[in-house]
């Protein structure tokens, strides 16, 4: 039986003072905040506002530039991750850092000054009887590659157990996770905190942290602006109204759009993971692809955009066989790929802002043998003023910039090359609430003219965007359906589980 833990008043970790800047970036600036055990605190922002850089600090991958961290009362200056999670302190990334070829135990384990000494037996019961302590369902003799993207999310957070992390830290947790999957991390979160631990919840979405919050702080430009008790919010618009200063209500009212001809048409696509797909898109729709990540979502995607030659199967673009429009046709014109890597796909880290939006937009501003870079200039500067990125500074390195700005700068290419086919793949994951209802205008606006194809594992996202729906597992569609027939609408979590 559990025993539980009375919250104590004293913080566990309390920051003072702290500060860091990137060059001419001021990404946090003079924060205080107490950590308290026993307690959620849930940590949001816009874009940019400098939470994933406070974080960062916490967890020792940064190193402040002015400030104190204490931990326990006690002055800390952790010079690396190491140092962090020997001090109690642990981050659950969105980017997981496991060995696909070693069990669920071999990596829990991993780096463990003991381990060499256990059998692997006995370290399997070690490692599932963690498990069970906080409700966290896994097979601690599984190989990584066979698991979800959720059950290796567990096996990140039992990394951190197993090292005794007193504080974790979770960044953007749901965004892999399905919608049965998100109560089960909530159940682990929850009992963390009745064992006295701290808990740290990086979140865009204001229904799960009205859902799981104890404490909320609220990050505006690199500074604290607002801090509260949960039970001091009443609803999820107060609390979206105070991140970013305005009311804003994720409700869009999508106009109809002209129905045109088909601009993709997949027939039997197979191989690579795909099984017998089949699906076509108009102009004047949008269609969504929901299913928990990796269920074949990444294949299809390179396979529309011309990473990836179709096996099996018949795939035409614009009227055009793969092959013809991607080897005979300046396809860089009418088809815009919107990656969910955008720092890895979707920019180049090194290269300023300016060249980040011409590597797909040059030919736009390069009519002959050369570039007009006054014109490239005022588009980027447009860019960027039109979609909000900060720092608006086009001179700085894309790595400067925080994921969410970063996406925004990505988007904003791509809209304005004017596409046929756009293909958005999670394209406000990681966005705050104000960027992402300006994204979803943007891409029923784009539909008008456009055939859009959006991979999200956001359901609320595809609600408001889709015109039909198509539920992804294990490498086919379960379904693809009309959003207006409500009975396989409510049905959406239980096929992306794999249930007919």
């Amino acid at each position: 039986m559990t025993t539980q833990t009375t919250p104590s008043t004293h913080p566990l970790v309390r920051l003072e003072g702290i500060c860091k800047s990137f060059g001419p970036v001021k990404a946090n600036q003079d924060i205080s905040l107490d950590i308290h055990p026993g307690r959620i605190l849930a940590l949001l922002g816009e874009n940019g506002a400098g939470k994933s850089t406070l974080m960062n600090m916490l967890s020792g991958r940064f190193k402040p530039n002015a400030g104190t961290i204490h931990v326990d009362g006690t002055p800390c200056e952790f010079n690396s991750s190491k140092d962090a999670i020997d001090a109690g302190v642990g981050m659950v990334y969105q980017h997981f850092m496991l060995v696909n070829s070693m069990t669920v135990t071999q990596n829990v384990l991993l780096g463990q000054e003991d381990s060499f000494i256990l059998h692997p037996k006995q370290m399997q019961r070690r490692v599932g009887e963690l498990a069970k302590q906080f409700n966290l369902r896994i097979d601690p003799a599984a190989l990584v590659a066979d698991l979800s993207m959720g059950e290796r999310q567990r096996v990140e957070i039992l990394k951190l157990l197993m090292r005794d992390s007193r504080v974790l830290i979770f960044d953007e947790p749901t965004a892999v996770l399905t919608p049965t999957e998100t109560p089960q991390l909530f159940d682990a979160m929850r009992e963390m905190t009745r064992q006295g631990k701290a808990v740290v919840f990086i979140s865009h979405k204001m229904e799960e942290i009205m859902d799981i919050a104890d404490d909320v702080a609220i990050l505006r430009r690199g500074r604290i602006v607002d801090s509260m008790k949960k039970t001091d919010i009443t609803s999820t618009e107060e609390l979206a109204s105070r991140m970013v200063g305005r009311e804003v209500i994720l409700e869009i009212e999508k106009a109809p759009a002209p129905k045109g001809k088909a601009v993709l048409e997949i027939d039997g696509l197979s191989g690579n993971g795909l099984k017998d797909i089949s699906l076509t898109l108009t102009r004047g729709e949008i269609v969504a692809i929901v299913g928990v990540a990796g269920n074949g979502q990444k294949a299809l995607v390179q396979t529309v955009t011309g990473q990836r030659a179709p096996e099996s199967g018949s795939v035409r673009l614009l009227g055009k066989e793969w092959k013809n429009f991607y080897t005979r046709t300046p396809w860089k014109n009418t088809i815009s790929y919107i990656p969910e890597d955008r720092l890895g796909l979707g920019t180049c880290p090194e290269l300023d802002l300016i060249d980040n939006v011409l590597l797909t937009t040059r030919q736009a501003f390069a009519p002959g043998l050369f570039l007009d870079k006054k014109r490239a200039f005022g588009a980027v500067k447009s860019i960027i003023r039109r979609y909000h990125v900060q720092p608006p500074i086009p001179e700085i390195r894309a790595r400067q910039l925080s994921g969410g700005n970063l996406q925004k700068l990505v988007l904003g290419r791509e809209f304005f090359r004017q596409p046929k086919i756009i293909v958005a793949e999670q394209p406000s994951q990681g966005l705050d609430i104000s960027a992402t209802e300006e994204v979803w205008h943007r891409l029923l606006n784009a539909r008008m003219k456009s055939g859009v194809l959006l991979i999200t594992g956001d359901l609320n996202e595809a609600f408001q965007l889709a015109d039909r729906v198509a539920v992804m597992f294990e490498g086919r569609f379960m379904d693809v359906f009309d959003m207006s027939d409500t009975a396989k609408v409510d049905r959406i979590g239980q096929m992306m589980a794999g249930m007919q």
